[in-house]
């Protein structure tokens, strides 16, 4: 029976999207075929249709998936958000999904758990979205320039970067 969970479909839509990750790797979005991720995969073209309507349509899937985990993994009531030793520990343990999120568009950083109080208190409350907007691009500038470069640094050297660029106010 083909339901929705069933452990036959989630191997194959696994299977595809890794394929994916690691194709995007090589190539563009708009480069990889639908046809040609099904053969390497060893899979029909209607496994990936009964999934998803087209390429964009599963890369937008996968961006989404990867943003939720991202989200979960430092959602308050697991870690503490400023928490960037284990951040750094879970992107170079799963380095290929974070640079496919990377490459389709995400960002890390999530502008609505920026810590406002602490950015008023830092910079008497004038320009904070300027602020934000500052970190979140740094940021996701020093974590692409990691991931990019194989994770050369420690997740400990990354977050002592990280605490000492932004002097302990991040």
């Amino acid at each position: 029976m083909n339901t929705k969970n069933n452990r036959r479909r989630r191997q194959s839509v696994e299977r595809l999207e890794t394929m994916f990750m690691d194709l995007l790797q090589e190539m563009e979005l708009r480069e990889i075929a639908v046809a040609d991720l099904c053969k390497r995969c060893g899979l029909n073209r209607s496994t990936f249709y009964a999934n998803y309507l087209d390429i964009y349509d599963m890369a937008e899937k996968v961006r989404k998936r990867l943003e939720e985990e991202v989200v979960f993994l430092f959602d308050p009531e697991n870690i503490s958000g400023s928490d960037y030793l284990n951040l750094f520990r879970h992107m170079r343990e799963n380095r290929l999904r974070y640079l496919t999120y990377f490459k389709l568009g995400g960002s890390r950083y999530d502008a609505e758990r920026y810590d406002r109080g602490l950015a008023q208190r830092y910079f008497d409350q004038r320009y904070v979205h300027y602020h934000m907007e500052f970190f979140r691009g740094g940021f996701d500038a020093i974590v692409k320039m990691w991931l990019d470069n194989g994770c050369r640094e420690t997740p400990e050297e990354m977050a002592e970067i990280i605490r000492s660029e932004y002097q302990g106010r991040a």
